[in-house]
């Protein structure tokens, strides 16, 4: 059974947001699903890689 989660961008930019502590808008993030974790996102705000984890954790993507 393969077990998808959804996020739209504009929830995923207000995390990106809190997280951050600095104001993200859906139109600047770039969000693509992680293959290496069902439910998480790959999200590319600026310069920098993110991993949006299911429970709403935020890290630094440092594979790319």
């Amino acid at each position: 059974m393969d077990i998808v989660y959804a996020a739209e961008k504009p929830s995923i930019a207000e995390v990106l947001s809190i997280r951050l502590r600095n104001r993200v808008t859906p139109q600047e993030i770039e969000v693509h699903e992680n293959p290496d974790e069902t439910g998480s996102f790959l999200v590319r705000w600026r310069f920098d890689d993110y991993v949006v984890s299911p429970n709403g954790d935020v890290e630094s993507d440092t594979s790319s």
